[in-house]
């Protein structure tokens, strides 16, 4: 890997009981770190996925059907596991010092991350992290998914697709080769995710909250889109409760809720 490390980077992979930041748990966690020096270490996680009961009792989460056809991990393959509370202080103790990447994992794996870590109690600010996605820059420069990435740019095929060892350790060489490939590619991890992130700047993980060239907060959605979150608040108290009572990842409400706070001091 030609990238300049100056501190750990952690690549990491997700397999959940869905596609829904907000709603949706882990039940398996991969990961591999790789040290400045070139040394490395790697873990892999099987997670009990756990919801809060109408009587405030903590139950196992269904793996819906849809989505153990797609991992193979099924509610009694975790039954017996840690729950993500029981990992989570472990698990940031290896991330802390580190900056994090994978595939696909600024839009997904990330922002669920940070909605399973807030739910343990874990003060984990991933928003101060650079985030690097080998699937942005795949995207770049031969727009595919994981399997053809692994194909294009290690010339093997991916055994054992939607295991996170096997999706983690594939993001991985994917990365490393892409850093020797490509000539744009810059050689420190914080020039590379600036390149990565682009024109945009968002509040949030999910992207429903971009910042302006003021670094104000701004819709990137719904009737408000492209309108000022704090403009919008000012006039239509109601648009925020509406948000508050909605599907979304509960770092996005934490950030209306600290806009819409902030208007009344």
């Amino acid at each position: 890997m030609r990238l300049r490390l100056t501190r750990p980077l952690v690549f990491f992979d997700l397999e959940t009981t869905g596609l829904n930041i907000g709603r949706d748990r882990i039940v398996e966690l991969s990961y591999y770190k790789v040290y400045p020096d070139g040394t490395s270490e790697g873990k892999t996680y099987r997670v009990k996925p756990t919801v809060v009961s109408l009587d405030g009792k903590e139950v196992q989460m269904h793996i819906p059907d849809e989505a153990a056809a797609v991992h193979g991990i099924h509610d009694e393959d975790v039954a017996q596991c840690p729950t993500f509370k029981e990992i989570a202080a472990q698990l940031w103790e290896v991330m802390e010092d580190s900056d994090l990447a994978g595939y696909n994992s600024t839009h997904f794996d990330v922002p669920l991350l940070a909605e399973e870590f807030m739910r343990a109690g874990v003060n984990a600010d991933l928003k101060r992290k650079n985030l690097l996605d080998a699937y942005t820059i795949f995207q770049q420069h031969e727009p595919r998914n994981l399997t053809a990435a692994y194909k294009f740019y290690c010339g093997k095929n991916l055994e054992d697709a939607h295991s996170a060892d096997a999706d983690t350790m594939a993001a991985y060489e994917v990365f490393a080769a892409q850093t020797e490939r490509y000539d744009d590619m810059p050689e420190t991890v914080e020039e590379l995710a600036q390149k990565l992130q682009g024109d945009h700047r968002y509040a949030d993980f999910a992207g429903r909250v971009e910042l302006d060239r003021d670094g104000k907060e701004v819709f990137t959605f719904g009737k408000y889109r492209g309108q000022r979150v704090e403009d919008v608040f000012r006039r239509d108290t109601g648009y925020y409760r509406w948000l508050i009572d909605s599907d979304f990842p509960q770092y996005t409400k934490n950030v209306f809720t600290r806009i819409f706070i902030g208007l009344r001091k």
